[in-house]
């Protein structure tokens, strides 16, 4: 009688078995399902894409322009007064000052680890960021005794202080706060950093509007290969060009160094006279046939064909000012 019933009892097993696991399947699909679309209690943040763009304001839009400005204006301030200020540096100064440890290298004064590590306790909490073992790493070189030199160390502060410094500076003049400059946001940093170089104080004012050209096309020439109208803000920080540019804040440059400058004055009146001996006529423009007496005239007439056409032009000349925006290119390219 068992051996009868046995197949009967167990196609049931069988049966139910088949019925239990068809529901454990779909549970635990449900389950997973819903965890992974984002529906479950658990992670509640996946229900919602959080927003990643946000369009900038339209011209008509000048409420929020205003608020924009003035949003990015606290923003830079914020950031500017996490920078060390000249006390500040000094207070730096004297203190890897007081805790070198001998024996000096040369003539340089050589601080350890330990050493530094109680330096950065005592700078101050803007000075942190830079007494780390990574900083410390990049700066060692070979020391017998494992040491940093301290003036290496303050140069790299003072560096990145600057470089902050000037990343701010030029943001400050970022009109569309996406981190890059037009040109006419460049012009109007030059034409206002004017002021502050003692190498240029010999420039009549008559004068800007032709050197900011000359210094704004190197950059955009440069810097802006695909001629895209502006360039980024950590790439003007990242070339020699700025360098070279508020080198001429020192009062006592060389003769020697403003020749080789191409933003001093010598080298913008240079270029200036080039283009005046042209203008035979000295109406303020150019011909095609003034310009092709540049140099040794070695002008093909397909490169000056090209030029005018590129170039806004008034009964076939263009003015003084615009020939060098074009004409830097073939300058820096020959």
């Amino acid at each position: 009688m068992a051996k009868e019933q046995h197949p009967h009892w167990s196609n049931m097993l069988k049966r139910r078995s088949e019925a239990e696991m068809k529901a454990e399947e779909t549970e635990l699909f449900t389950k997973y399902y819903t965890e992974w679309k984002g529906g479950g209690d658990g992670e509640k943040s996946y229900k919602n894409i959080p927003r990643f763009y946000y369009r900038l304001p339209a011209e008509d839009e000048v409420l929020l322009q205003k608020l924009r400005e003035e949003s990015r204006a606290v923003f830079l301030q914020r950031k500017s007064r996490e920078l060390l200020d000249n006390e500040e540096l000094q207070n730096l100064w004297f203190l890897l000052d007081k805790h070198q440890v001998p024996p000096v290298n040369g003539e340089e004064a050589m601080i350890s680890y330990e050493a530094y590590l109680q330096v950065g306790e005592k700078a101050g909490s803007k000075c942190k960021k830079f007494f780390t073992a990574r900083v410390y790493a990049k700066l060692l070189h070979n020391d017998p005794y494992g040491r940093i030199s301290i003036m290496q160390f303050f140069n790299y502060v003072m560096r990145k202080v600057w470089l902050h410094q000037t990343r701010i500076g030029l943001s400050l003049y970022d009109v569309a706060g996406q981190g890059h400059l037009r040109e006419s946001d460049l012009e109007n940093y030059i034409l206002e950093l004017i002021p502050t170089l003692p190498q240029l104080d010999g420039l009549e004012k008559s004068f800007y509007s032709f050197y900011v050209c000359t210094a704004v096309r190197k950059f955009f020439f440069f810097l802006d290969p695909l001629r895209t109208g502006k360039i980024k803000i950590q790439d003007i920080l990242a070339c020699s060009f700025l360098d070279d540019l508020l080198e001429l804040r020192d009062e006592e440059l060389s003769k020697e160094s403003q020749e080789s400058n191409w933003f001093s004055a010598p080298s913008a009146l240079r270029v200036y006279g080039q283009y005046l001996n042209l203008d035979k006529d000295h109406n303020g423009m150019l011909s095609k046939e003034e310009l092709s007496r540049y140099g040794t005239a070695t002008l093909t007439s397909v490169f000056l064909d090209r030029v005018f056409q590129e170039c806004l032009t008034y009964d076939g000349e263009m003015f003084l000012i615009c020939k060098v925006r074009y004409f830097y290119y073939y300058y820096s390219y020959y």
